[in-house]
């Protein structure tokens, strides 16, 4: 019944099954890829002809992951898998970025790429295995796809390289590195590291290359097994004579619109050079087909002429050098209600980025495969249609917004101050207001920016520059701080970000073959010395992270207690902790280890929450002076709240030096007041006094009341009152004195044993009698 082909290889200690003809047999080609226990299944379909008027290749990959893969069934109201979330998005982007320039020019079939996660052993990310099996699909489908691409992530820890670590290695590493190649040809890196060095970076690639190629390999030996017959793709029409045609008709146009330096007068003089030619050729009655081939080829020729300029003159676009960086301009602060905030302009490219800085509840949340986690740093990337000069969608973000918004994330991660450092919740936002080029470079230098304006204690500040290539033959020529003309009309996008000591992120789209280990080394020097001069620049506008937080973020202090104490600090079904919040006006969070985060706005109100938090968990020291608030009053003294939760007693005496008739002369109830712990007793019960303490400073003052004199001995009572002789010895369980004989009751019945005065005397408490240590005189 089933047709079913396999082949394996083993990698990094496990065994990559590759297997094709039991599932999804319908489409065009369908592959199920098992690493370990992961198992992706990739199934790809094309459409047999073109849609008319098409003019672009219409590419399409959806990446999915099942919570069933994981054993686990999704969160919220629906319970089931809806749209994509960011990380399927952008997977989705990382298996396309490299397969789209294999596909030949021309080739406008619709195709369709879907990958689904079905199996999840939870030790290495499904995506490596998603590019895999994507790969495999459309080199079995008989596309005219001009792979197969292999893909590896690497790890970096103690000086070794680590080839598809495990989650926990490479949360523990130094880089988290993806690679997808064909045998000969980089074609794609994505990365995140830990201010490593080029020379680090450069040797990862390579190492993923090397198990690229293995990969590369066995999906061939798959393909000599089971791949369907190659498409025939209709050549296209000999168009050299329209191209000749076209150039002596614009080509001095198109050159001179390219020697104008800004961008929008470019623009409009290439619009214009575009119009001439299209009327022409409509004027000679040249069908629609061939006259859309005709627009398109303008686009050829104006790489040609870009391309010719770069490699002979070293000129580009806008007049600089391959090496030279566009004006940079940039200030922090200049918005005056954010907690940071920065504009940082290069050229024509500029981006607004400000920070927020929010409390634990501002995390965000995010569930997956892996779990349901929390993320206290945020980073994300707008790109509204104004910003290049043109009419289009507002609203939600798309692809590219999320994906140019986590290589800005990557950048500046690594930087970061830990949790314990800097107990904050983290938003960067970027609104690029201006675009020509690299704005999710400029997104990585203002954003660095503004999270220094706004006193997150960054290691290092971070830039980022976008590198170009122009390859011909042997020829070529590495462009420092591209334009966007030149990343269209170019074969390499290369975005390198990092601090003075190292990288932190790196990202290289590659649109040819033949990138060579000396072009990949020219680019990371060249890079590094860009990013040095764009960190020169930053500091002009801020050198190092501010001191104090503005005034408008909140503050968030931390405090441990014992975890013995967490309970008593929640209090039943939370509500000690409400009532602290409640009371405060502070947001207090705790945490299984007993770490307490408290955060306002305002400090006096930290400060609150603070003692009363303190209160609970703290024990009163005898001879230590606390401030605390009168809230019984009684006959014999007062009782008074201190240290948020513990109460005890000034009795009257101890109100002042002076004699006191009654309390209310001195206290009333609500009445601030600082107190001196005298005594504490064996059962907790603590005795205070007020007289001892300056209540308008809380200094102690010096006890100026005569001690009292010794008590005679209750042994040696003297005489009796009458003149008799000695009273005898006290009573011990009915002896001695003898028994006085307590009579018949007044009833007629026997009154029984006297009953026996417990020992301490009353202990009612606030409202009750005497506590012992004031019965003793």
């Amino acid at each position: 019944m089933f047709d079913v082909k396999k082949v394996s290889i083993e990698l990094a200690g496990k065994t990559l099954t590759l297997e094709t003809g039991r599932i999804a047999r319908q489409a065009d080609a369908a592959v199920l890829a098992t690493y370990g226990e992961t198992v992706v299944l990739c199934a790809v379909t094309a459409a047999k002809s073109v849609k008319e008027g098409q003019d672009f290749f219409p590419l399409t990959v959806h990446y999915q992951e099942k919570y069933s893969a994981a054993g686990r069934i999704p969160g919220g109201f629906f319970k089931r898998e809806r749209g994509a979330t960011e990380k399927e998005t952008l997977v989705s982007r990382l298996i396309d970025r490299p397969i789209r320039p294999l596909f030949p020019e021309g080739f406008y079939n619709e195709i369709n790429v879907i990958a689904q996660v079905l199996s999840f052993d939870g030790e290495s990310e499904p995506d490596i295995v998603a590019m895999i099996a994507a790969s495999a699909a459309l080199t079995l489908s008989g596309v005219p796809f001009m792979g197969p691409i292999g893909a590896a992530r690497v790890g970096y820890k103690d000086g070794e390289y680590i080839l598809n670590p495990s989650l926990d290695e490479a949360k523990a590493g130094e880089l988290d590195l993806v690679v997808a190649a064909t045998g000969n040809a980089v074609m794609m890196v994505e990365s995140e590291a830990k201010e490593l060095s080029e020379e680090i970076m450069l040797g990862a690639v390579l190492f993923a290359h090397e198990a690229s190629k293995k990969i590369a390999n066995a999906i061939i030996d798959l393909a000599e097994k089971a791949a369907k017959d190659p498409w025939e793709v209709a050549k296209g029409d000999n168009l050299d004579d329209l191209k000749k045609k076209l150039k002596k008709l614009i080509g001095k146009d198109i050159t001179a619109a390219y020697k104008l330096t800004d961008k929008s007068a470019r623009s409009n003089a290439l619009n214009e050079a575009r119009a001439k030619a299209k009327a022409s050729f409509t004027a000679e009655g040249l069908d629609a087909q061939t006259v859309m081939a005709g627009i398109k080829l303008t686009k050829k020729l104006e790489a040609e002429i870009v391309r010719g300029a770069i490699l002979k003159d070293g000129k580009r676009i806008d007049g600089r050098t391959t090496t030279q960086i566009r004006p940079i301009d940039a200030m922090v602060g200049f918005l005056p209600r954010t907690h940071g905030s920065a504009l940082f302009t290069r050229g024509e490219t500029q981006s607004i980025c400000t920070t927020t800085l929010g409390t634990k509840d501002a995390e965000q949340m995010i569930d997956g495969l892996t779990g349901l986690h929390y993320e206290n740093f945020m980073l994300h990337y707008n790109f509204p249609p104004y910003s290049v000069g043109e009419v289009g969608r507002f609203g939600a973000p798309g692809r590219r917004e999320v994906g140019h918004g986590k290589l800005a994330w990557r950048a500046l991660h690594p930087v970061l101050p830990s949790k314990d450092e800097f107990p904050y919740t983290i938003r960067v936002l970027s609104d690029i207001t201006e675009s020509n080029g690299s704005s999710s470079m400029a997104t990585v230098c203002g954003g660095s920016l503004s999270m220094m304006d706004a006193g997150v204690p960054l290691k290092r500040p971070v830039s980022g520059i976008a590198m170009g290539l122009i390859l011909e033959g042997k020829d070529f020529a590495v462009l420092s701080d591209i334009l966007g003309d030149e990343d269209h009309l170019g074969d390499m996008d290369f975005k390198v970000a990092g601090t003075e000591v190292g990288i932190t992120t790196m990202q290289m789209d590659i649109k040819i073959a033949g990138i060579t280990r000396e072009i990949f080394e020219a680019a990371l020097t060249q890079a590094k010395e860009g990013r040095a001069h764009i960190l020169g620049e930053m500091a002009k506008a801020l050198s190092s992270t501010r001191t104090e937080l503005s005034a408008h973020a909140p503050r968030i202090e931390t405090l441990q207690i014992d975890k013995s104490k967490i309970r008593e600090v929640i209090g039943t079904g939370g509500k000690v902790i409400r009532e602290i919040v409640a009371e405060t006006g502070a947001k207090v969070d705790i945490d299984d280890e007993g770490l307490i985060k408290i955060s306002s706005s305002d400090p006096a109100q930290i400060e609150a929450a603070r003692k009363w938090i303190l209160g609970i968990t703290q024990e009163a020291e005898v001879g230590k002076v606390y401030d605390g608030k009168v809230v019984n009053i009684v006959d014999f003294g007062a009782f008074v709240n201190f240290m948020g939760g513990k109460d005890g007693l000034v009795h009257v005496s101890e109100m002042k030096n002076e004699r006191v008739e009654k309390p209310t002369d001195v206290v009333s109830e609500g009445q601030d007041v600082k107190v001196k712990v005298l005594e504490i007793d064996p059962r907790g019960k603590v005795r205070l006094s007020m007289r001892v303490v300056d209540q308008e400073t809380g200094e102690e003052l010096e006890d100026t009341r005569p001690a009292r004199e010794p008590r005679e001995p209750r042994g040696d009572r003297g005489p009796r009152r009458d003149g008799g002789g000695d009273r005898g010895p006290r009573r011990e369980g009915g002896e001695g004195r003898g028994d006085r004989g307590r009579g018949p009751r007044r009833d007629g019945g026997d009154r029984g044993p006297r009953r026996e005065r417990s020992e301490g005397g009353n202990d009612d408490g606030p409202s009750g009698g005497l506590p012992d240590f004031l019965t003793q005189d």
